[in-house]
Parts: C-alpha cells; structure tokens; sequence
C-alpha cells in the first residue's frame, strides 16, 4: 500500500515535470520565432532608412556622371521595388542586390574627382556606408537567431513540440552567388 503511495506521487511529479517542460518548450519556440521576426523588421528598417538617402545620391551622382546611368538606373529602379508590397523575404533580396551596386557606384565614383571632392556627395557616401555597415551586423543577426530558432525545431526533444506547434525551419540570408566571386584587382586598376 505504501508502495503504492510513493508510486503515484511519482507519476504525479512525473507529469508536472513533462507539463512543466511542455510550457518551457512552447514559450521558448515563441521566444525564438519573434526574435527571428524582430531581426527580420530590423533589416527593412535598415533598408528602408538606406532606400530614403539614396535619391538624394543619385541626384548629386547624375550631376557629375551622365553618361553612365545604367547603374543610376538599376539603382532607381531597386530602390522602388523595395516599397511595392512584398515579402520581407524579397525586400531583403532586393536590399542584398543594392548593397552590390552601391558598391559598384562607388567604383565608378572614383574616376571623378570633382565628385568625390563635393561635401554633399561625402556626406551622403559616408551615411550609406554607415547603413550599410549596419545592414551586415543585422544580417549576421539575423542569420544568428534564425540558427538558433532551426536548431530548436529540429533537436530531439524540443522538435516534438515544435512539429505540434506548426512551427517551420526559417531561411538564412543567402549572399547571391555574383557577389561571392572574388574580386579581379587587375580590372580594378585598370580604371583608375
């Protein structure tokens, strides 16, 4: 009889502890999740602060570089693509894609140095830069928390919770494959 006793008190204790565990589980997915979201606005607001300076770059840019509008234009065009409603998931592509031809501007920027001279054009490269700087550590961020939220999900036991949950693997930011090839010095120094 005693035995008994002790044996439920066990079993209680038992599911109390799998409850307990249960709501620890749920809540941490949740934890994750939102952190994962939070990363992700924290990116379109990045983006959405760099896309707000960038006409006013372009205008200082077409001033001095006519004939070279391809990349203005790309540039525009991106740039209003990132305020069309869309997936975050495709702001953030977009914003990647950007990132590179900002880059490029700046390249192209150095064949003219009355350009590179102006304050106004200065002042705008360096906040772009700033931004863009911002936008790698939130991206890093980003790809951190989403690590973290994945592996949750996918770890016995926690994925068990998950799967009953509904919760679902979130996508890292992946850097396009153009942008991953190394860079050729050479060219590079032939414009200058």
């Amino acid at each position: 009889m005693e035995n008994q006793g002790i044996l439920l008190y066990i079993g209680i204790a038992l599911v109390v502890l799998l409850i307990l565990w249960y709501i620890w589980t749920v809540n941490n997915l949740i934890a994750k999740r939102n952190r994962v979201k939070q990363c992700r606005s924290g990116i379109c607001v990045a983006l959405k602060q760099r896309n707000d300076m960038i006409p006013n770059l372009v205008a200082v840019v077409k001033s001095y570089m006519g004939h070279e509008n391809e990349t203005l234009l790309r540039i525009t065009e991106l740039r209003s693509r990132t305020f069309q409603p869309s997936q975050e998931s495709e702001q953030i592509r977009t914003g990647a894609e950007l990132s590179s031809l900002l880059s490029r501007l700046q390249l192209s920027v150095e064949d003219y140095p009355e350009l590179k001279a102006n304050e106004q054009f200065h002042r705008l490269q360096t906040s772009i830069e700033d931004m863009e700087l911002q936008l790698q550590a939130i991206r890093r961020t980003y790809n951190a928390a989403v690590t973290d939220y994945n592996n949750f999900i996918e770890m016995f036991p926690s994925s068990i919770v998950a799967r009953q949950q509904n919760h679902h693997q979130e996508e890292l930011i992946d850097i396009p494959e153009a942008e991953q090839r190394n860079v050729d010095v050479s060219e590079l120094l032939k414009r200058v």
